[in-house]
């Protein structure tokens, strides 16, 4: 049994090296060009299996770790809803599955949150910060969700929001396991950089738009 978690553990961290090396080359890549697109995929699928067998593992006999399964699950979000954003360039896309999404990243998030004061009677900093923004985001998606034509206008925002989110939870991975810095700071730092990357493309979004409107 142990064997066969180790191998699942393998599969995981080599899914999760290919989602970093696929989505810097979507970063970097000319967006919406067939480089871009093929990276993408390639990054959605990595992530979604790395994320998926992180949930398996989190619940494995002597490997139970609730930690690991919560931010699995707020890997798994920012991943599937931002390349469900691509729908929501369509007319009138069905929203059943999105709200179900939105809905258990703010049961997720609020477990994150009360678990670790109702076991240990201490607040779980990392865990409070990553549920903070998963609630934060899915309340607003299902704020957007009742404004069918408000999303059809947002869905390249959203989608470029939420698949940098999704790299930002790799890259954190990454730096968190190989102990780049000391402390909790592995935690934190590449979600400040990624912020001012996601805040770069929105801006470059808004002046793409403002040009054309004139």
């Amino acid at each position: 049994m142990e064997k066969a978690i180790q191998i699942l553990i393998y599969f995981h961290a080599a899914f999760g090296g290919i989602a970093l090396l696929a989505g810097l080359l979507a970063i970097i890549a000319k967006k919406g060009k067939t480089l871009h697109r093929k990276a993408g995929l390639v990054f959605f699928y990595s992530m979604m299996l790395s994320g998926i067998t992180a949930l398996v593992i989190a619940v494995l006999p002597n490997h139970e770790s609730p930690f690991l399964f919560a931010v699995g699950i707020f890997s798994l979000y920012f991943v599937f809803t931002g390349n469900r954003a691509l729908k929501f360039k369509r007319k009138d896309p069905v929203l059943t599955l999105d709200k179900w999404i939105a809905v258990i990243m703010i049961a997720t998030g609020s477990l994150m949150i009360l678990l670790p004061v109702l076991l240990t009677k201490n607040i779980d900093v990392v865990l409070f910060v990553f549920a903070i923004v998963g609630i934060t985001f899915s309340i607003k998606d299902l704020r957007l969700y009742k404004n069918p034509k408000r999303l059809r206008k947002m869905w390249l925002k959203l989608h470029l929001g939420k698949m940098l989110g999704g790299y930002i939870s790799a890259t954190t991975a990454f730096v968190v396991v190989n102990k780049f810095f000391p402390s909790i700071y592995g935690w934190f730092i590449p979600g400040i950089i990624g912020s001012f990357m996601i805040a770069y493309w929105q801006r470059k979004i808004n002046k793409k738009k403002s040009s054309i409107s004139f």
